[in-house]
């Protein structure tokens, strides 16, 4: 594999479930929209939690999707995965009984996986015993599930591949298919993030560590990241898948694209379980590997989109992280992150920041931070201004970290009418 040419990987379907919206367009006009979808928790009472806030979605019924038989055997992490992919291929146009479902990848990424189901079935464990279990709880629990339902339900047959580097999921799982495409190892597939994370215990354990936004009388103000104020991510649910595709298997079939994938880095700050390094160098370390791979530098770059979940060490470690991979450039490369929209969807965020960062590239917009109203001196960086502005974007960069100091970036430009 390694003899042959590398070949150009195309952005050509977006999947998406999200609390600001759903599909291309839903998610699209939710960023357009700029107004957060962040509230009091309503699937369980939050009230023991420091942290009482969450970003959920409201308009998610699988019977929408799926027949109530399939809907039955899948708990909602695996659902929101099988219906995000199935939404990329309606809109990659993609016909899967016209391609070798041999040649067809899944890479699907996400923190957590099946844990919140599982947290349900464990209190009718203890309260009823072992017969009041779904039976299929075995069968959900376990990281790759989401990417072997999604084989199942789609017949693809090339590789299956779950991962669970906690935050950075979705963006690792993107650009391993990249990698694998890229080398010739399959001509499409299906990569991105899924997570279902809230319920009681899971919500919980996050609050315990103090990692969560405490803002619960402003719901709507707690996710902020680089400003002074921000005090903790809010936590999110959500997916999005991306079909990855050989450009000239795009070309030969007359599809449209979204974006080019040109780069992937990957690197792990070998720190600390929770904390980022606070020099900032493994991460801007995996911006210039992915910057190196799309043979491109800092200079290049037309936006950033931060991982940017507003915790206080991590804003601030991203922004140095940031000022080191792009150097002189940084005070003229605009930047910004999403995540005061919808949340920390935890594994999934790479992967609906991903899709973002295409589609900035497809409509020529750049967001603005939500809720940035008194910038940090320590996350001195471009900001896009509020409001957002328009703006021919060719190249961009979206990054995604994780707790264990999982790091990763992915450089995207415009698909030159692939």
């Amino acid at each position: 594999m390694g003899s042959r040419q590398a070949r150009r990987v195309v952005v050509t379907g977006i999947g998406a479930i999200t609390p600001i919206g759903s599909g291309p367009d839903g998610l699209w006009a939710g960023v357009r929209r700029g107004q957060p979808a962040t509230r009091r928790v309503t699937r369980f009472d939050p009230t023991p939690f420091r942290s009482q806030v969450a970003a959920e979605i409201d308009r998610f019924d699988p019977l929408d999707y799926l027949d109530a038989r399939r809907a039955r055997r899948l708990d909602r992490f695996a659902q929101l995965a099988v219906v995000v992919s199935r939404m990329a291929v309606e809109d990659s146009g993609l016909r899967l009984d016209a391609v070798c479902r041999d040649d067809v990848a899944i890479y699907l990424g996400s923190a957590l996986g099946g844990i919140a189901f599982a947290e349900a079935q464990h209190a009718r464990f203890v309260a009823d015993g072992v017969r009041a279990v779904e039976p299929l709880l075995a069968l959900a629990v376990f990281g790759g599930a989401a990417a072997s339902n999604v084989a199942i339900e789609l017949d693809l047959r090339g590789p299956a591949v779950g991962n669970a580097n906690s935050c950075a999921s979705g963006a690792i799982a993107i650009g391993e298919a990249f990698r694998l495409i890229k080398h010739g190892g399959a001509s499409v597939a299906l990569a991105g993030g899924v997570e279902a994370p809230l319920a009681p215990l899971t919500f919980g354990a996050f609050a315990l560590i103090k990692a969560m936004s405490t803002c619960n009388d402003s719901p709507a103000q707690a996710g902020r990241p680089f400003d002074r104020h921000r005090d903790g991510f809010v936590m999110g649910e959500g997916a999005a898948v991306l079909v990855l595709e050989e450009r000239e298997h795009a070309l030969v079939r007359g599809a449209r694209a979204y974006a080019e994938v040109l780069g992937y880095g990957s690197t792990n700050d070998a720190h600390h379980m929770t904390a980022p390094l606070p020099s900032g160098e493994q991460a801007a370390r995996a911006m210039r590997l992915a910057l190196a791979e799309a043979s491109l530098r800092g200079s290049d770059l037309y936006y950033v989109n931060a991982h940017a979940t507003g915790t206080p060490l991590g804003d601030a470690a991203e922004a140095l992280a940031i000022s080191l991979a792009l150097g002189p450039d940084v005070a003229r490369v605009p930047v910004s992150g999403t995540k005061g929209l919808y949340g920390h969807p935890l594994g999934a965020s790479g992967a609906i920041e991903a899709a973002i960062t295409a589609l900035v590239i497809d409509r020529g917009w750049l967001p603005p931070t939500a809720n940035l109203t008194t910038p940090d001196p320590a996350c001195a960086l471009a900001h896009v201004p509020a409001g957002g502005t328009s703006a021919a974007v060719d190249i961009a960069m979206t990054n995604a970290f994780g707790f264990g100091g999982a790091n990763a970036s992915l450089v995207l430009g415009h698909a030159n009418g692939a």
